[in-house]
């Protein structure tokens, strides 16, 4: 099938709990590198880019042949950054991949399922989702939990548990009640890509620090996408540390 998809990953330099990240090195390879050399094996995606703001990303692109696309730095959020270089790149697109600069475990079947899903739906965006296994990954703010519709959209997005289970203790909610994580990637249309950027920051958005909350609370549909592969986004040293183990036993 050709679909008429690129891929692009926000990177910033500047992050606040890990300054750098982009540029960390896990087993022999930057973050960015293997977040890269991923997105570019989609069987789907005609080309792949890099949004930065930063001269020490694009020398990193340079380095390992990637495409870059200078950004602006006050951009509020990535996929504000990723909607900025598909003015320049992706006019003639249907799909844009908002593939997060963070993830050094992604797969690129990931990327096709998402751009398949998307394009035989009605939705505006696809984004994947995996099972919450343990009550610790539920209980933990930082993880993103999304609880569903009947036809597997989204309902809503939360750091919260949601839903809440009453009457039951909670660590029995996991033996009631399938949960779901939220992987941050997405596939957009064009023009919810545009419709996105087209709108102010929602109060939903600033309470939760979700910027995916933007569009739904605007009445936009996410096609929630299953997979059964565990990704490990690097928001830390010891998130990086944790990715150097896992790296070092596949190998």
């Amino acid at each position: 099938m050709n679909y008429k998809a690129i891929g692009i990953i926000p990177a910033r330099f500047g992050s606040t709990r890990f300054p750098g990240k982009p540029l960390c090195y896990l087993n022999g390879k930057t973050l960015i590198q293997r977040v890269w050399e991923a997105a570019v094996q989609s069987k789907y995606l005609s080309k792949v880019y890099v949004a930065t703001d930063d001269a020490r990303i694009i020398e990193e692109c340079t380095r390992i042949g990637a495409s870059w696309i200078l950004t602006p730095s006050e951009l509020p959020s990535g996929t504000d950054r990723v909607e900025y270089a598909a003015r320049f790149v992706g006019q003639d697109a249907d799909y844009v991949l908002n593939i997060q600069g963070d993830e050094p475990l992604l797969r690129p079947e990931l990327l096709d399922d998402l751009i398949t899903a998307l394009a035989n739906s009605t939705a505006d965006v696809a984004t994947p989702t995996i099972r919450i296994t343990s009550l610790e990954e539920l209980l933990n703010p930082t993880v993103a939990k999304v609880t569903l519709k009947n036809d597997g959209s989204a309902l809503y997005f939360s750091r919260n548990i949601i839903p809440f289970i009453r009457g039951i203790l909670q660590e029995d909610w996991l033996n009631v009640h399938q949960f779901w994580k939220h992987i941050g990637i997405y596939a957009y249309r064009l023009q919810s890509l545009r419709r996105f950027a087209a709108l102010d920051t929602s109060l939903l958005e600033q309470a939760e620090s979700l910027e995916q909350l933007r569009l739904l609370a605007d009445g936009a549909t996410f096609q929630c996408v299953e997979t059964t592969h565990e990704l490990v986004a690097v928001d830390t040293p010891e998130d990086a540390e944790r990715i150097r183990r896992i790296l070092t036993e596949q190998s």
